[in-house]
């Protein structure tokens, strides 16, 4: 099947746009720049609404909404995380501080009263923090060899998946940040994005290798 030319050209941002994500009712959309904005749009008309959102002094590495859609969340190569007022663009909080390396990627918990961050080379820990505060909820999970690159909750929030430029991806556990399982092998290139399927049930990963993978993982409960 072929698919049909974009019927719109959102003009903005004055550099690389490096993620891109839709609000959960689909009428928005963030995006995030090496512009070091964030911009949102109307997915009818293309139009920007409001103001780009400033705050970060470094590329806007990854953009994520809340389940809810009223919060958006960013991280940056200035190694921090931000959230923002969905519909008023206004930052809240304090910029949450911590990593020591890029922060590649960020993710909500499936309730809302968490998020999680992964960084680049220098750091290569994923932390989780407390959507409503601010502030870091146990140890970083350590054990990637390389930068965090993707990350993810399993939809009933029990699980964290994550690659990395080590080629693996390793599952955690979401409330003691305990290692589960061993890493999953078999990319032979970093691992740039993972997911979980709507059930819970299978992993699916892309990498560099060119290839994508999947699996049903076989976690000891």
């Amino acid at each position: 099947m072929s698919w049909p030319a974009p019927p719109l050209q959102w003009i903005g941002h004055t550099d690389a746009i490096n993620c891109i994500r839709y609000s959960p009712d689909g009428y928005r959309i963030a995006t995030g720049s090496a512009d070091k904005t964030i911009r949102i749009w109307d997915t009818e008309t293309g139009a920007a609404v409001g103001n780009p959102l400033v705050g970060h002094t470094h590329d806007v590495r990854y953009v994520a909404y809340s389940h809810d859609g009223r919060r958006i969340i960013s991280g940056s190569s200035d190694k921090t995380i931000r959230i923002w007022d969905a519909e008023t663009g206004a930052p809240i909080g304090k910029p949450l501080e911590g990593h020591t390396g890029w922060v590649n990627c960020v993710a909500y918990s499936p309730d809302g009263r968490r998020i999680i961050s992964g960084a680049g080379a220098g750091d290569r820990s994923i932390r989780i923090w407390d959507a409503r505060t601010g502030t870091p909820v146990g140890k970083p999970l350590v054990g990637h060899t390389a930068f965090v690159r993707s990350i993810a909750y399993s939809p009933d929030g029990r699980h964290i998946i994550s690659g990395s430029g080590d080629e693996t991806i390793r599952i955690w556990d979401a409330e003691t940040g305990a290692a589960v399982m061993n890493p999953l092998e078999g990319h032979t290139d970093s691992v740039l994005s993972v997911a979980y399927s709507p059930d819970g049930q299978y992993i699916i990963s892309g990498s560099d290798d060119k290839t994508i993978g999947s699996g049903m993982p076989r976690l000891v409960l």
